[in-house]
């Protein structure tokens, strides 16, 4: 018998439109972007954006969203947001202009 993979941080895994998501909370993001494009507010978004870090380290924001307003987003679902998130994030806005909110 197979037993299912715990995730450190107990998130539980959801797939939407054949799209896997580590978390519900991700997930669910995902369906609200997807709302806020519907409705015209958002433009589109596009998920796991990368980074280029030094040491061929790779960031990946979640989601980068186009508002119809002009305004782009930088956007990371975080249940846990841990101290090698923080420092990955902090070195991504020192090398981009870029600024990556939490959600």
């Amino acid at each position: 018998m197979r037993h299912a993979v715990r995730h450190k941080f107990n998130a539980v895994p959801v797939e939407y439109d054949g799209i896997k998501f580590p978390s519900k909370k991700e997930g669910n993001y995902y369906l609200q972007l997807k709302a806020l494009v519907k409705s015209g507010a958002m433009l589109f978004f596009l998920r796991q954006v990368p980074f280029h870090l030094p040491g061929e380290v790779v960031y990946r924001v979640d989601f980068q969203e186009f508002w119809a307003n002009g305004e782009v987003r930088f956007i990371d679902v975080k249940g846990v947001d841990t101290p090698v998130s923080k420092m990955k994030r902090k070195q991504v806005e020192a090398l981009y202009p870029v600024k990556i909110e939490l959600a």
